[in-house]
């Protein structure tokens, strides 16, 4: 059951994973828009081309030669080209916003789909905000695949083809002149590109850190306002950004350098040309008119190739995201559904539960030793015990959001690993301390995507949790919202919000994981009465600390270090004078100190 933390990649062969995954996951089903998106770029690399080739004519022939004839055709020319690159500019950018959009909503639907079949060995492990910022900053990298990358290389690259062609076409020994520095910056541009990679890779690692201090830094807002903590907390939310920013300015930098060491080039190549050029005018044997328009052609190309080297530097930071985006898709679920023919469903009145030598760890932390346990069909059974006993992970055991590491978990006499995983987790309703509501309608947090609902069995199960005790004073009635994670509601109309829940299930389990112990008298004392509705012909699992909730369970298995010490009723386990009675004179010594005046 050892689960560990998704790691990035080692470098070497990582980008050609990485353009791989990109290529069939998103790219490849995409490619006749982008297709479309670059054929518009090449179109704006055209005009670009046809500026810098009028040049010529415009000095020479209309602000030299003075023909006047020449001056409309070139003004209407001229402006056919600006024209002609804005209209493309603006198709080519409109398909490949829209694609790098849907590309990205897909991925972030593929990770939590993911997500969503991990165990809960994988979330021991990884925090809600990290994970957010998985799914979410991280895959925003792949817009800048569809925005920078594809566009970079059809626009800017069909621009320097175009532009190194009309100054080719002008005169090819101008060109050579103007490039011959280019070369001399290869090796300081590898290094740029590996500083970025490194640095982009350690802001996104700053970034998912500081996504998980404020989730929670939200979720525990009360408990920092009553203890004073609020500047503790914002002093360690400062010092993971004050790492991000260092992180993040150290990517920009290396990333901005790039472009700065081919103006080193071209700023040289400039100089050449001009030197060189300048003298063959000066000579006579060139004109101003092919001067100016090979200078227009270098000039508008310098700029796209500088964009095309940069290029190289937005893959190194888009792979430092994806890669870890990648990763994470690699987890492999350790629950998953087995291969046909399922073992059969049981029916209502044969859902026994049983556990058989079950041993279960969370990593290298053992949790459970050797436990066994029968839970009858039809009857309750109470799990007690201290804290850390490993009585909630019993739960997840039979829900199979985990997997036992030895033994067997059986339900109905079928091994739960043996049955259909959707079938399986369709025997449970469960109701815990810790309920989990939706910012949705009340509706649709007691429906919880459960078809064919009749009105008439939605307002029995109201009724028979008491939900519609509280609906009147709420502003839209079933329809209210619950708030994020229910706190529009108080915890006793949570409570009963899942017990209906449970009720529309009517699954022949039932799992009640402390379901009353946060509830004071008055609440308690309703929500009581809605399970009792609620555990009829039901086989039903108690976890309680509160002994006195347990007392006329059908049988009371007292667990202590994931392992069972005693098991009987009540008045067995009293007699037997062993840790339950010892736990329930504790319990009740302490009741009555509290009850005394």
């Amino acid at each position: 059951m050892a689960q560990t933390k998704p790691q990035a990649p080692s470098h070497a062969g990582n980008d050609r994973i990485i353009a791989r995954w990109l290529w069939e996951s998103f790219i490849r089903q995409r490619m006749k828009f982008i297709w479309l998106a670059v054929g518009l770029m090449v179109a704006e690399a055209l005009m670009l081309g046809a500026f810098s080739y009028l040049v010529q004519p415009m000095f020479d022939q209309v602000l030299i030669a003075g023909e006047a004839g020449q001056v409309y055709l070139v003004a209407i020319a001229m402006g056919a080209v600006f024209f002609g690159r804005g209209l493309a500019r603006l198709a080519h950018k409109s398909v490949m916003v829209w694609q790098a959009e849907s590309a990205t909503a897909d991925l972030q639907t593929m990770l939590l789909a993911h997500l969503t079949r991990l165990d809960q060995g994988f979330f021991k492990l990884n925090a809600p905000g990290v994970l957010i910022e998985r799914v979410r900053g991280d895959s925003l990298a792949l817009q800048r695949v569809f925005t920078g990358l594809i566009t970079g290389l059809g626009r800017d690259g069909a621009a320097v083809i175009v532009l190194f062609g009309v100054a080719l076409w002008t005169d090819w020994l101008w060109t050579l002149v103007a490039l011959i520095g280019i070369p001399a910056f290869g090796l300081p541009l590898v290094a740029l590109q590996r500083l970025v990679r490194r640095r982009s890779r350690d802001a996104r690692v700053a970034a998912a850190q500081s996504s998980n201090r404020l989730d929670e830094a939200f979720h525990g807002i009360a408990t920092l306002q009553l203890t004073g903590s609020e500047a503790r907390e914002v002093g360690r939310f400062r010092t993971i950004m004050q790492r991000y920013v260092s992180k993040s300015t150290r990517a920009a930098i290396g990333q901005a350098a790039i472009p700065t060491v081919m103006d080193f080039g071209a700023a040289l190549g400039f100089a050449l040309v001009l030197i060189y050029g300048g003298m063959q005018i000066i000579e006579g044997t060139r004109t101003v008119g092919q001067f100016m328009s090979f200078f227009t052609a270098l000039g508008l190309l310098f700029e796209p190739l500088r964009r095309f080297v940069s290029l190289t530097a937005d893959w190194q930071n888009i792979v430092a995201s994806l890669e870890r985006t990648h990763a994470l898709l690699q987890e492999v679920p350790r629950v998953t559904n087995p291969a046909p023919p399922h073992a059969p469903v049981p029916a209502r009145d044969q859902a026994s539960v049983e556990l058989r030598n079950v041993d279960f760890a969370y990593g290298a932390e053992p949790v459970l030793r050797d436990l066994s346990f029968t839970a009858p069909a039809g009857k309750t059974t109470a799990i007690v015990g201290p804290s850390g006993a490993g009585k909630t992970t019993v739960f997840g055991l039979l829900t199979r959001l985990a997997d036992v590491n030895a033994g067997a978990v059986l339900v109905g006499g079928q091994d739960v690993r043996a049955m259909d995983l959707a079938a399986l987790r369709g025997l449970f309703a469960v109701v815990s301390q810790d309920t989990a509501l939706f910012d949705e309608s009340l509706r649709a947090n007691i429906l919880m995507g459960a078809e064919d609902v009749s009105e008439a069995a939605l307002q029995r199960a109201l009724k028979a949790a008491h939900v519609d005790d509280f609906l009147p004073l709420l502003p839209d009635g079933l329809d209210s919202l619950a708030g994020p994670r229910g706190s529009s509601l108080s915890g006793g109309q949570r409570q009963r919000v899942a017990i209906a829940r449970a009720l529309l299930r009517d699954a022949p389990i039932l799992l009640l994981d402390e379901a009353t112990s946060a509830l004071d008298a008055k609440s308690e004392a309703v929500v009581q009465e809605a399970l009792e509705n609620l555990v009829q012909g039901r086989t039903t699992l108690v976890i309680a600390h509160r002994l006195s909730t347990v007392r006329n369970a059908d049988q009371i298995i007292v667990m202590d270090r994931g392992a069972v010490v005693e098991q009987g009723t009540h008045a067995e386990l009293l007699a037997q004078g062993g840790v339950y009675a010892r736990l329930y004179a504790l319990q009740f010594k302490e009741g009555a100190q509290a009850n005394s005046p």
